[in-house]
């Protein structure tokens, strides 16, 4: 099923609405890297820490630093979490305080990964750390979960990274048990009609994404589906699947239309559209109502599907 909502022109919720506002105009194509990242971590910086947990440790897992945050309500599931900003941007901190959300209300532990960015690290970089980050946790790389109850998640870029990761590993005997994908990025041809409605944003616009594309695959076919999870031939392998979408975002439909093509391949795939919210709203739950309804939709989902 596809929740979209309403249709037709909609305004933004006024508590994004005045967070979007508020943030400085970036346009990261003009920027150096470094200064980018250090704009995009200080947007992060002043958001509340999130739920304290029973444990937060820090680990090699699959080559990848990773911060394991497990809650006091631990149930033995555990989520695979890949940072969102464009394969270029963002880190464990920037996106330690949703990753707290989800495991304090799902009771899943969650595992917060660093992987490696472009354009120091290009593409297949990322894409090989999800891989092998996801593989050796669904062989018992840590032993406080359960294999058989993970599931793979990610925002933006790392949504990209949570499907390809699954698309990797479909045909292998440990198998995901659910797939969490938060306004991801999943066509490098960067083609949908959402492209067009929000090329001028807000908060995330068409050249950002043309800006993030270029750094990290540095001239990869838009269609190969390790990048672009939208042109995969074969979805049937994927888990049981949540596509969380924004109203306002230049990534809305292509997440829309995955999870249809997922339902159509015989797939338990469904997506749910945030009306007035813009990309990056899940992380501002501090300060936005749609922030905190999507995250509990997320969590609740994972603690049903993880159960």
């Amino acid at each position: 099923m596809v929740d979209i909502g309403q249709n037709g022109p909609m305004p933004l919720h006024p508590q994004i609405e005045a967070i979007a506002a508020s943030m400085p105009i970036h346009s990261f194509e003009e920027m150096d890297v470094d200064d980018a990242r250090q704009a995009h971590a200080a947007g992060a910086a002043g958001r509340p820490k999130g739920p304290d947990m029973a444990d937060v440790s820090e680990f090699v897992i699959g080559g990848c630093e990773v911060t394991r945050l497990q809650p006091k309500n631990a149930d033995g599931s555990a989520v695979v979490f890949f940072h969102g900003g464009g394969w270029v941007l963002g880190s464990r901190a920037t996106h330690d305080g949703p990753c707290r959300h989800l495991a304090a209300r799902s009771a899943a532990t969650v595992f917060n990964v660093e992987y490696r960015l472009a354009p120091e690290h290009p593409f297949p970089a990322a894409h090989d750390d999800a891989v092998e980050v996801t593989r050796a946790l669904l062989l018992g790389a840590d032993e406080s979960i359960d294999g058989s109850r993970v599931a793979v998640a990610g925002d933006s870029a790392g949504g990209n990274l949570a499907v390809a990761a699954a698309l990797a590993l479909s045909d292998e005997p440990a198998s995901l048990a659910a797939l969490l994908l938060i306004y991801p990025a999943l066509d490098a041809t960067m083609s949908t009609a959402s492209y067009l409605e929000f090329a001028d944003g807000p908060f995330l616009t068409a050249s950002d994404m043309a800006w993030f594309y270029d750094t990290y695959a540095q001239g990869t076919d838009p269609r190969d589906q390790r990048l672009s999870p939208a042109w995969a031939a074969k979805l049937d392998g994927l888990p049981s699947t949540l596509v969380i979408t924004a109203s306002h975002d230049v990534l809305r439909d292509e997440g829309e239309e995955f999870a249809r093509a997922m339902a159509a391949a015989g797939c338990d795939a469904s997506a749910s559209r945030h009306v007035g919210a813009t990309h990056g709203f899940f992380g501002w739950s501090h300060a936005a109502a749609p922030s905190r309804t999507a995250i509990t939709l997320a969590a609740g989902w994972l603690s049903e599907t993880l159960s």
